[in-house]
């Protein structure tokens, strides 16, 4: 009897430490994803490692969770120290109420970080070592008095032994491409009893609207850091960058960044370079129309121009999944007279005029009625209900892809 109350009081305590480990080790692979690019940018700016950065920043912010980095985006655990005049809060550590630097976003947390070492003249060994040496680094900031915690080099390297953070020192120095990394993943996440996960994840390369790299024109110089198009901010991300990462750095919704950008939620990682819009882009483009380019496809020329992918294909009589032809003229502030030639059939006959007679094929019964949100299109309603532009516009007799909030839609499930 005493052996079977026993063995019930166990159980739960051992489920419930399996949960905990389960959630912990998810909070650092989030971590890892949404900062391992702001990590390497700042080993090239600075040498700052990239791999003792992030695991520093895991320890410091106990993945993202702390209650210091959610008060105040401090993910190094910096003091204000006489130097600083930024803004601060105040948190129990060493001693109680102490005083912490705070940061608009986790970005500047990260520079001031990269600064903080690289103007310190306690720290300045550090830049003299390996690079690759993370051990040493690691070692060289408890020497320097980073830290009071007497396991804290032992934790930042077990950290990038577990998770393979060397990967994104070897990425800043050139020695690995982003494309031999992947965004870590755990397995098992629908059993929290099972912690075990997966730090290589191939990144899968889809070719059509956002395919492989033969997909892309040639490509083009842009400018670091955020520059225009069309009158809209944008920047140019390399390949492997996160939009988490850069939702944070320029302090933009990461659904806004998707919506902008016409992604899925779950495209988080770039598997080619490309612009990235921060701000909405317009409904025409700058100029009057685009010349197709070899390899360009209509999402490639959308964010070339800074135009809304909807709005292109409507212009050019055009439907998701069709590619026009090199060569072929897409307008950019109107209608086209006619569908441009596409790359696997020439002079194609363009869609039918709206009508109200929706076919057969089209038709089912208990459409669903759809009432129109603020800052909704016709792209991102059809995405929601897995179907076409087009067919949105057919079954409702619209004339143009424009859209006003209230509005109601009648939504033929496929």
């Amino acid at each position: 009897m005493k052996l079977k109350t026993g063995i019930s009081i166990l159980l739960p305590a051992i489920i419930f430490s399996a949960q905990s480990s389960f959630a912990q080790e998810s909070n650092i692979i989030q971590y890892i994803n949404t900062y391992k690019l702001i990590a390497v940018q700042e080993m090239q700016r600075t040498g700052v490692p990239a791999s003792i950065k992030l695991a520093q920043g895991i320890l410091e912010t106990e993945a993202g969770t702390s209650e210091l980095v959610k008060r105040s985006n401090n993910h190094f655990g910096i003091k204000c120290k006489n130097n600083w005049d930024g803004n601060r809060v105040y948190h129990d550590d060493d001693a109680r109420g102490e005083c912490f630097r705070a940061y608009p976003t986790a970005a500047e947390s990260y520079r001031d970080h990269s600064d903080f070492l690289k103007g310190s003249p306690r720290y300045a060994f550090l830049f003299q070592l390996d690079p690759e040496d993370y051990k040493a680094w690691a070692y060289g900031l408890k020497k320097a008095g980073y830290a009071t915690n007497p396991k804290y080099t032992q934790q930042l390297i077990q950290y990038i032994e577990d998770y393979d953070l060397q990967t994104f020192t070897l990425i800043a120095l050139g020695k690995k491409p982003w494309s031999d990394t992947a965004e870590f993943v755990v397995n098992n996440q629908n059993d929290p009893n099972q912690s075990g996960f997966s730090s290589v994840a191939p990144i899968e390369v889809h070719p059509g609207e956002n395919g492989s790299q033969e997909d892309s024109a040639v490509a083009v110089d842009y400018p670091q850091g955020e520059f225009r198009i069309n009158e809209t901010k944008v920047v140019y991300a390399p390949a492997g960058s996160s939009l988490l990462a850069l939702a944070d750095q320029y302090s933009v919704k990461y659904k806004h960044i998707l919506e902008f950008n016409e992604l899925h939620d779950g495209d988080d990682i770039l598997v080619k370079p490309q612009l990235v819009y921060i701000q909405r882009k317009r409904k025409q483009g700058a100029n009057e129309f685009h010349i197709v380019k070899k390899y360009e496809s209509v999402y490639d020329i959308a964010q070339a121009e800074g135009i809304r992918l909807e709005n292109l294909l409507s212009y050019n009589m055009l439907q998701e999944g069709m590619r026009p032809a090199a060569g072929e003229k897409l307008f950019l502030k109107g209608f086209a007279e006619q569908r441009p030639a596409l790359q696997t059939t020439v002079n194609a006959p363009p869609p039918p005029l709206a009508t109200n007679n929706i076919t057969a094929k089209d038709a089912k019964p208990g459409p669903v009625k759809h009432i129109v949100q603020s800052k909704e299109t016709l792209y991102s309603i059809a995405r929601k209900y897995d179907v076409k532009a087009d067919q949105i516009r057919e079954w409702n007799n619209l004339n143009s892809p424009d859209l006003r909030i209230g509005q109601e839609l009648l939504i033929y499930k496929n």
